[in-house]
């Protein structure tokens, strides 16, 4: 690996809790790694068809896709019938997301977006908007999280939908970490694990079978904050899925999906 591809935090790593430091995590390095993390296939094993099937509840057809990642999203909706636009702030990941297309039969529409700016490069509406893979934890300062928020509001149709995840950071702050507490995704012999935990930072350890480490720093975002910030953006309706189930009171969902509506309701 060389010099340039090796993540930069600094003497201090818990210190970094900047939103424009992601793009020094997304290493190429890393990204190369990261479908060996997710594991398409199983992941569609593991979310059935879960989002399909809240988009086309909701008649949407044509979808942004702000947190394109390595494309697993968007080549599966464009596979389900959609229209996909591809956006992405890290230009590793749209390069990884496209080839990854391409290998599938599929030219993804791209476009390289930071989303507290979105509206200056994508010009276009949608009926829904998917921010999914725990990304919006990128954003550290409320502000920011305003900002986007506001942007995917405003690139969505009036009767659009927003389709936002994260991990369920309530367990993980208020219950602290525990061997009982190890996160893994859908990759075999992929340790992912929190090293840091506290009220503004959630540090992530990504550990490989090639003894290869990478770390991510990402804001814990508590469910009710998050469903609240969406309400007071304009979004009329917010519901909350624990993986990928509606009713989650019996045990500690892994992540939560929040659905939140724009269209206006008089109730």
């Amino acid at each position: 690996m060389g010099n340039n591809d090796k993540q930069k935090f600094g003497e201090n790593p818990t210190k970094v809790r900047d939103t424009d430091h992601y793009k020094k995590e997304y290493v190429k390095s890393f990204v190369e790694k990261w479908d060996d993390l997710i594991d398409w296939d199983q992941r569609s094993k593991s979310e059935g068809s879960f989002f399909i099937d809240q988009l086309k509840e909701r008649g949407a057809k044509r979808i942004l896709d702000v947190a394109t990642g390595t494309g697993y999203h968007s080549v599966r909706l464009i596979e389900a019938g959609f229209e996909v636009v591809s956006a992405d702030g890290s230009p590793e990941m749209l390069a990884k997301a496209f080839e990854n297309a391409h290998e599938r039969g599929h030219i993804l529409s791209t476009v390289q977006a930071d989303w507290r700016l979105l509206n200056k490069s994508v010009h276009e509406r949608f009926d829904a908007v998917i921010c999914l893979g725990n990304s919006f934890t990128h954003l550290f300062s409320e502000k920011d999280r305003r900002k986007a928020l506001a942007e995917f509001y405003s690139v969505l149709r009036f009767d659009g939908v927003l389709i936002l995840d994260h991990r369920n950071y309530d367990e993980i702050l208020d219950a602290g970490y525990s061997n009982a507490h190890t996160y893994y995704y859908c990759g075999d012999n992929i340790r992912v694990e929190p090293e840091h935990i506290d009220e503004g930072l959630t540090r992530f350890c990504y550990s490989f079978p090639d003894d290869s480490k990478y770390h991510l720093n990402m804001y814990p975002l508590r469910k009710k904050y998050l469903q609240n910030l969406m309400q007071e953006v304009g979004f009329q309706k917010v519901h909350t899925f624990g993986d990928f189930q509606e009713t989650f009171k019996s045990e500690a969902p892994d992540f939560f999906v929040n659905i939140a509506e724009k269209i206006y309701q008089n109730d």
